[in-house]
């Protein structure tokens, strides 16, 4: 009886043994990938970091090197771009970028998020699975398909309807900036409008609120901040878009005094004329001060949106 109970602790025990160094392995292989993943993950944020700070340092460095040769005064509020004058005077492309923008917001705004209360409030689920999916199609459309569609069907239209003989000009890209931000505005609020919690609608209801007030006094305060980041998400795409705007803007270095004025914005200024240019000249260090205005806007716009992040979060 001793011979095989010994035999069968001994094998309990070497079984033991094997499962233990099984597991051991087991353990180094997930720490060795934890280890590396997270070496990975460091680098790639090192790595970006790198990068970013690349593209400041170089865009910056040149850029300031503009002051050597002229007055900021000069570049900031000239109106006067003669760059064969040795002119650099910005203050018409900075105008047309904030007049552009803001007539953008103005006509995409109120459709964006009349369309995000439709469907995270209003239309049945077989209408808000069409439209989602169609505002994420859109979001993707490269942005030469919008200027091209601009170029050849709504300067046409626009000239037919305003009776100009050029429909060039802020209005012309300020629609065609509309139809690109709608989407990326319309479903950031559609996801803010849905985080609202539903404790919020019942008590309305139960107060005996419409569905109108419940919607403009109760759910639209509660998604303001993420409407609001949404807004400022579709100000920067409006900002620094380049090629739907030089196709339908006109790209004349003139202040818009009407709509149909053909003119020029920051984005389109650089990209029609830095290739034509030296790169040792005071004409470069203005194109590049111009990108370096638009990368600062950028970064103001999206710290922006980290504050508003960072307080709705604290709110919740």
């Amino acid at each position: 009886m001793g011979a095989p109970v010994q035999d069968l602790a001994s094998r309990a025990q070497k079984s033991s043994l094997a499962e233990s160094s099984i597991s051991t392995k087991r353990h180094n292989r997930h720490l060795f990938g934890n280890t590396m993943f997270r070496y990975y993950f460091l680098f790639s944020i090192l790595a970006l970091c790198l990068v970013l700070g690349l593209v400041i340092v170089f865009i910056g460095k040149t850029a300031l090197l503009l002051f050597a040769n002229i007055s900021p005064l000069d570049f900031f509020f000239s109106f006067n771009w003669s760059p064969e004058e040795e002119a650099f005077g910005a203050a018409a492309f900075i105008v047309n970028t904030l007049s552009l923008t803001a007539l953008t917001l103005l006509i995409a705004v109120p459709v964006s998020v009349g369309m995000a209360v439709l469907c995270a409030e209003i239309a049945p689920k077989w209408l808000k699975s069409f439209i989602r999916p169609v505002l994420d199609l859109l979001v993707g459309i490269p942005s030469i398909v919008y200027g091209y569609l601009g170029l050849t069907v709504l300067l046409p239209f626009l000239r037919r309807v305003s009776g100009e003989g050029l429909g060039d000009g802020l209005l012309a890209a300020a629609l065609v900036l509309a139809l690109m931000v709608l989407p990326t505005i319309c479903r950031i609020s559609d996801d803010a409008i849905i985080a609202v919690p539903g404790k919020y609608r019942d008590a309305a209801y139960a107060l005996g609120s419409t569905r109108l007030q419940v919607i403009m006094r109760v759910v639209l305060p509660a998604a303001s901040r993420g409407i609001i980041s949404a807004i400022i998400l579709g100000m920067t795409r409006a900002v620094g878009e380049t090629m739907a705007v030089v196709m339908v803007i006109g790209n004349t270095p003139q202040l818009a005094k009407t709509l149909f004025t053909p003119s020029s914005v920051l984005t389109s200024n650089i990209v029609m004329q830095i290739s034509n240019v030296e790169f040792d000249s005071t004409w470069n260090y203005a194109l590049h001060m111009m990108a370096f205005l638009l990368l600062l806007i950028s970064f103001v716009l999206i710290l922006i949106i980290r504050v508003l992040g960072r307080k709705r979060r604290d709110a919740a």
